[in-house]
């Protein structure tokens, strides 16, 4: 793997998007290596991705032991990649074609004027699908403003999962400190960013909804990510760390 852009994909039961979604992604985005970090899925997208390793040269696997959530993936990926001197920016992407691999090249292009690319639904140009019920819109709207509220941060899609960061950035983090997952994860990482004074950007983009597969998102994420945030803002506050 040599290339100058790498793509970290965390995996758990997406053995129906994994091949088309890689597909895709050497279509509009072959100068990207791709790293794919699965938590020993039981419908074994381990086993897919380890033969698209074999067939594609641009392709790695991280395997996990368990189940852990979206966070912990990500950050033993992202401990791993700022120890490579070859990369300079990391991108984060989801598995099931929430986020359209055309877009790639609009977030490395963005990277050249900030340190970290938000993929967002919520400026303009941004949108969501009609698959989306008012609850669920609703639901989304008030987490991301109350994210940006209690944070402190003028990033209008807080909880996004589609982002690119300059490795500098990256190597700049205490992973010990970011231990939240799902929304919380996605929340706390640009927290900690911000803090450390680089520079926070977002472009539009179409969120779409799941075809295949199971969502990952449930009430106990949610309910984690809403008093943690508080607790970290309080902590951080009157540590004044």
């Amino acid at each position: 793997m040599s290339n100058d852009v790498i793509i970290v994909i965390p995996t758990y039961n997406e053995k129906e998007n994994i091949i088309k979604l890689v597909d895709e992604i050497n279509k509009f985005a072959v100068f990207c290596d791709i790293l794919i970090v699965d938590d020993n899925s039981p419908d074994r997208t381990g086993d897919i991705a380890e033969s698209l390793k074999a067939t594609k040269s641009n392709v790695n696997v991280m395997h996990r032991k368990k189940k852990e959530g979206l966070g912990p993936a990500y950050i033993e990926a992202f401990r791993c990649i700022v120890k490579n001197k070859d990369y300079t920016y990391i991108i984060q992407m989801d598995a099931d074609f929430s986020h359209n691999p055309r877009d790639i090249s609009r977030l490395l292009e963005a990277a050249k004027r900030c340190d970290i690319v938000v993929g967002s639904r919520y400026v303009g140009g941004g949108a969501v699908s009609d698959r989306w019920g008012i609850l669920r819109k609703f639901v989304s709207k008030f987490g991301n403003f109350y994210a940006k509220f209690i944070m402190g941060l003028k990033v209008n899609d807080c909880t996004a999962g589609f982002k690119c960061y300059r490795k500098e950035a990256l190597k700049s983090l205490d992973f010990d400190r970011i231990f939240l997952n799902g929304y919380g994860f996605q929340v706390q990482i640009l927290y900690e960013l911000n803090r450390n004074n680089f520079k926070i950007c977002e472009i539009p983009i179409f969120f779409e909804e799941r075809t295949k597969g199971t969502s990952k998102m449930n009430l106990n994420i949610a309910l984690e990510a809403f008093f943690s945030l508080i607790l970290i803002r309080l902590k951080d506050k009157f540590l004044k760390r």
